[in-house]
């Protein structure tokens, strides 16, 4: 909700996708043809130029007419789209140079006579060492076709580099070279059986074989698949000089195309069959079934220059055009989607292909979607809306296809008629799930009204699995039983992700919302060496999303035993797991029941089991899952809940016994929990029971109704709510014996806070700690603060007592009823703020940073959780405050928790304007350095009037960076308990704490017998409650010596505390009287001055030790 920043942003990709984001790691992609001609340059430059003018001339009127969200959104999207664009002219040389030099070279190829396949491949194999990449299967000994290699008919540069679309990126550019092969070197019935696939995988060789003559000193040669495609080799040329030339960094893809009419189109239909079985064989019985992948596959070489055409004029047509397809270059890129089969099958091709369709139909009547007047941000979000929107599975887009009949599918389909190509034919059913979610959450979070959607949508790199997925299974593809030969053209990983992806999504039904697979992409190969299909330790990889309402469940409930078909389906897919039950309704149905237990096990079991059930033990054993390791830190995780709820039932009865009391001289208006054990967030879960009472008391607080019999002094109050608590006290252990109250003091040196509160301590173990609120202290602060006759010390007194007051009797019970509320509404939220604050504190920041402001950083990733959805994890949750905290810049940009979605742009604007006064006011950040507001705090210091510190700020900053790249590097990998280990080494010194202390203390009650555990346990036990020394410790030394030293400690660990010396007081300085800190007569100056003085660290260090006694076992000076 937050705007962004206004400094430049780089956008995320990692190192792995940095190909991707070039030229072209999904080729054939985007926008026009062009010859390598370099006369041709300054006409484009010239038409480039007039296109922008006219683009901007039309964006400013839509923009003025509210086409956008915000004219700030408009600058946004118009510096990255200026960010983005590579420097042509600095490259532009060298790379036509390459490239001339390329094409020159393949038309000087000599042709090769017409043999049978496996003597060409063998000949070429004797005289070059090159292997011929066929596709499996190989062909066979004996075939009546020949295979022949004769210069190509044409040679064109296509993709974004002809077309200057490019996206700069980190790593190589790539950069798509079409090498069309001349009609004469094929037959008629070529379509079949690989025959066009093996003729053009020699072509190939025979490309690599002349580049192996005439330039082996000017280039590299290797072979990959062209997006994955293992029918669509390809032959990648790096020139050697980018090792030391950057601007020849670049590889060029030397594609083979074919012919456009090279085939009937009739004959290469999705419903048509172009694998023909022999008669006999183990797989006729698929040879009357449909092709699609392998007719596709051809088309696509067919359509090579058509689709450039296509693009080309669609780009003349509308203005924005080329803009909408770099914006959607990026929203992929930002997903992980490209044009290679493991990463989704939809890039930049699929995308430009997609909005130049539109522009001329897909609507309603044959009418467009898109118009050609739309500037390029209305055209990216029109798309982005036709993904979501439209089910391309169930109901298939046919454009200018009437004559044709589609069957029943489970990949999506655009059908395009003109040229017969399904363009989206290397999706498959769970990338197009993953696609359309992510469209659809995308056109929410453009039409949020208070929301910044910019970095969301083109900036946060949302495929990192952690961080996407709840939970992250790998797997290994082990050899299967023999089964039939599919009458397509499946890999066995890709036939294996397709039949996991049935099998999980009927056995998993409701329980997640997303299923993704993920198939490692084959890497490129020398072209000496055969194709790497098979590689024997291949994984793979399944990501899925939770339902948090129904992952948990333990029965689920199968078809009724009168459905006799339906019930012997279920029966057959479940095994001896499935049973039949009689449920409290009178129904009979055939049921599963699985092992209570956490989300994570659950999940677990029903996964393993269905591998066993249908895939073998083998599979089922060599399972890896992700994700429950975050659960594991969490201390208590799994009876959290059941603590919470019996807290929250003994505070139900302390309110009963409160508002029953009758002797109270003033009527009771409100009873206010604000105890993060009380609303679901305490990092550890309340722990209770006879005779060990909880060790950190619940604060309550108790609202009176209005009285003028309450003091007109807040001195004089803060004394009368010590008669209040005493009476409470003894009217509630007159109501109950078994009830133990004690009157506690607070803030002695401080009369205008709070003094008094009272422990009850019930039999049960449950503890409360009550403090009256009074409506009359504020209105008594405010008087003293606004009275200029009384003195500045007073004043100030007032103003933070009224600081305070304002924070506990007025916000937090607000935002303890919030939290609270959002807990239930999400139920992940709980574990991901104790994890959270769990973090925070072994990273010993918790003393800087309060639980309230740690609590609204998880709740803004709930709340406000794009570019996702609400995390539906402990891990998620927990990954993305990290990922947020890395990324937010405190310093200039507020944090706004809108609780109830009601607050407006004006409210948001209004925190913004604080911060900007308080940067003026303090550009040292002296004084307040965070603000962090809601709707409930309209000043967003409320939480962060006391810190953290520019310095723990900062290290907060860090540490989350730190922790992100780990993730980033580490991925699937991570060992979740590395992102919890704290160093002390980066501190100046270390007290170490003894064990007696710095632990739990013992619990009483842990004696040999019975008797005496009762006995120890109505006395001593008491006494612990509130028993915190390690604290008060901290405290103490936080009072004494916060002007030289900053102190960190760990609430959880509790082992050591850390210390930092204040910088601007290591410096020697004149001497002066009442310093606050011990000194000494500087060392380098003593000969010299003798009023010259230092810090004396070694005496500090001492009374720090003095002041610890038997707390301190040793101080470690690190320098």
């Amino acid at each position: 909700m937050a705007p962004s920043s206004s400094k430049r942003r780089k956008l995320d990709h990692d190192s792995a996708s940095a190909g991707e984001a070039s030229e072209n790691d999904e080729h054939n992609e985007e926008l026009t043809s062009g010859h390598i001609l370099p006369e041709a340059a300054p006409a484009r430059k010239q038409s480039h130029s007039r296109t922008n003018h006219e683009q901007l001339s039309n964006d400013s009127t839509l923009y003025a007419g509210g086409a956008y969200k915000s004219s700030m959104f408009k600058l946004q999207v118009d510096e990255m789209l200026a960010e983005v664009r590579p420097n042509y002219e600095r490259r532009m040389v060298k790379i036509d140079q390459a490239l001339h030099r390329l094409n020159s070279l393949v038309q000087s190829i000599e042709d090769r006579e017409s043999l049978p396949v496996l003597e060409a491949a063998k000949k070429l194999s004797k005289s070059h060492k090159i292997t011929v990449p066929f596709p499996d299967p190989k062909p066979e000994k004996e075939t009546a076709y020949k295979l022949a290699y004769a210069k190509p008919s044409t040679i064109n540069i296509i993709g974004s580099y002809a077309s200057k679309t490019m996206v700069k990126t980190d790593g190589v550019l790539s950069i798509d070279m079409i090498v069309v092969m001349p009609q004469s070197i094929f037959q008629e019935k070529d379509f079949l059986n690989y025959r066009y696939f093996y003729k053009r995988a020699y072509y190939l060789a025979c490309i690599a074989a002349g580049l192996q003559d005439s330039a082996t000193e000017e280039f590299d040669l290797t072979f990959r698949f062209l997006n994955g495609n293992s029918l669509h080799p390809v032959l990648v040329v790096r020139p050697k000089g980018g090792i030391s030339d950057s601007s020849l960094n670049i590889e060029i893809y030397i594609i083979p195309a074919a012919p456009k009419a090279l085939f009937a189109a009739s004959k290469l239909q999705p419903t048509k069959n172009s694998i023909r079985i022999k008669p006999g064989t183990e797989a006729e019985t698929n040879s009357a079934m449909s092709s699609p992948f392998y007719n596709a596959s051809i088309k696509s070489d067919c359509n090579a220059e058509a689709y450039l055409q296509l693009i080309h004029i669609a780009a003349k047509n509308a203005s924005g055009f080329t803009d909408a397809c770099i914006l959607g270059r990026i929203w992929l890129r930002q997903r992980g989607f490209t044009s290679s089969i493991s990463n989704g099958g939809f890039g930049n091709f699929e995308w430009t292909a997609l909005t130049t369709l539109l522009l001329e139909g897909g609507g309603p009547k044959g009418q467009s979607v898109l118009s050609p007047g739309y500037s390029s941000y209305q055209m990216f979000k029109a798309v982005l809306q036709f993904l979501a929107k439209s089910n391309l599975v169930n109901k298939p887009q046919l454009y200018e296809a009437t004559d044709i009949v589609l069957g029943k599918s489970n990949i999506p389909i655009f059908y395009d008629g003109s040229r017969g190509q399904n363009i989206l034919y290397k999706m498959s059913s769970w990338s197009y799930d993953l696609l359309r979610e992510e469209a659809r959450i995308s056109i929410e979070m453009l039409n949020e009204s208070n929301f910044d959607p910019f970095e969301s949508t083109f900036i946060l790199r949302t495929a990192q699995p952690l961080q996407r997925f709840d939970c992250f299974t790998k797997m290994p593809i082990l050899a299967q039983s023999k089964q039939t030969a599919p009458s397509d053209h499946c890999p066995p990983a890709i036939a294996f992700s397709n039949r996991m992806f049935e099998v999980l999504r009927e056995g998993l039904m409701d329980r997640v919302k997303l299923i993704d697979i993920k198939v490692p992409e084959l890497p490129t190969w020398s072209i000496k060496s055969s194709c790497p299909i098979a590689a024997p330790d291949l994984t793979i990889g399944v990501g899925v999303v939770f339902d948090p309402n129904n992952i948990s469940r333990i029965v689920d409930h199968g078809p009724s035993a009168e459905d006799k078909k339906k019930a012997a389906n279920f029966q057959k897919f479940w095994g001896e797991k499935a049973e039949l039950r009689r449920f409290k309704d009178g129904s009979i149905r055939e049921s599963l029941v699985w092992t209570p237990g956490s989300s994570y096990s659950i999940f677990r079991d029903i996964f393993s089991y269905l591998m066993k059930q249908h895939f073998g033990t083998e599979i089922s054993e060599a399972l890896q899952f992700v994700g429950q390791g975050f659960d594991t830190v969490l201390s208590g995780s799994a009876s959290a809940t059941k603590s919470v709820e019996a807290l929250k039932e003994a505070y139900n009865s302390l309110e009963r016994e409160i508002r029953g009391l009758q002797s109270l001289p003033l009527q009771l208006r409100q009873l206010s929990p604000v105890s993060p054990q009380l609303r679901y967030v305490s990092m550890e879960a309340p722990s209770f029971n006879e005779g060990r009472p909880l060790r950190q008391p619940a604060d309550v607080l108790i609202h009176f109704e209005g009285s003028g019999r309450w003091p007109d002094d807040v001195v004089a109050i803060q004394r009368t709510k010590i008669a209040f608590l005493l009476k409470i006290g003894s009217l509630l252990q007159e109501v109950n014996e078994d009830t133990t109250t004690r009157l506690g003091l607070e803030n002695e040196d401080q009369p205008f806070l709070n003094c008094a509160f009272l422990d009850i301590i019930y039999q049960s173990g449950a503890a409360f700690r009550l403090r009256i609120h009074n409506d009359r202290e504020q209105t008594l602060l405010e008087r003293y603060i606004k009275d200029k006759s009384g003195d500045y010390r007073t004043r100030e007194d007032a103003v933070s007592a009224l600081s305070e007051y304002k924070r506990i009797f007025v916000q937090l019970p607000l935002h303890s009823q919030s939290i609270s509320t959002h807990c239930t509404r999400f139920p992940l939220l709980s574990p991901t703020t104790r994890l959270v604050k769990t973090w925070f504190s072994r990273h010993m920041l918790s003393g800087h940073i309060s639980e309230e402001l740690i609590e609204l950083l998880v709740a803004r990733v709930f709340l406000q959780p794009y570019p996702w959805r609400a995390p539906s994890s402990t891990m998620t949750g927990f990954l993305r405050t990290l990922l947020f905290i890395s990324r937010w810049d405190w310093r200039s940009v507020p944090l706004v928790v809108d609780f109830t979605g009601t607050m407006t742009s004006k409210e948001v604007e209004g925190l913004n304007t604080r911060l900007e006064a308080w940067r003026k006011i303090d550009p040292g950040m002296n004084r307040t350095v965070i603000c962090a507001g809601s709707n409930h705090d309209a000043t967003g210091t409320v939480f962060t009037d006391k810190g953290p510190s520019k310095l723990v700020a900062a290290r907060m900053t860090a540490l989350a960076r730190s922790a992100c790249k780990l993730v980033k590097d580490q991925g699937t990998d991570l060992n979740p308990t590395c992102l919890f280990a704290s160093s002390t080494t980066d501190y100046d010194f270390v007290i170490h704490l003894s064990s007696k202390f710095a632990g739990e203390k013992k619990r009483p009650g842990k004696s040999k017998f019975k008797n005496l555990e009762v006995q120890l346990g109505s006395s001593e036990a008491d006494e612990l409650v509130g028993y915190r020394p390690v604290q008060k410790y901290v405290d103490e030394l936080e009072k004494v010596f916060s002007n030289c030293l900053v102190f960190f400690h760990s609430a959880t660990t509790g082992r050591a505390i850390g210390g930092l010396w204040n910088p601007q007081n290591l410096a020697p300085r004149p001497f002066k009287v009442n310093l606050t800190y011990a000194t000494k007569p500087a060392v380098a100056a003593k000969d010299v001055n003798e009023d010259i003085i230092e810090l004396d660290k070694a005496a500090i260090l001492a009374e720090i030790s003095r002041l610890g006694g038997d707390l301190v076992s040793r101080i470690e000076v690190q320098r």
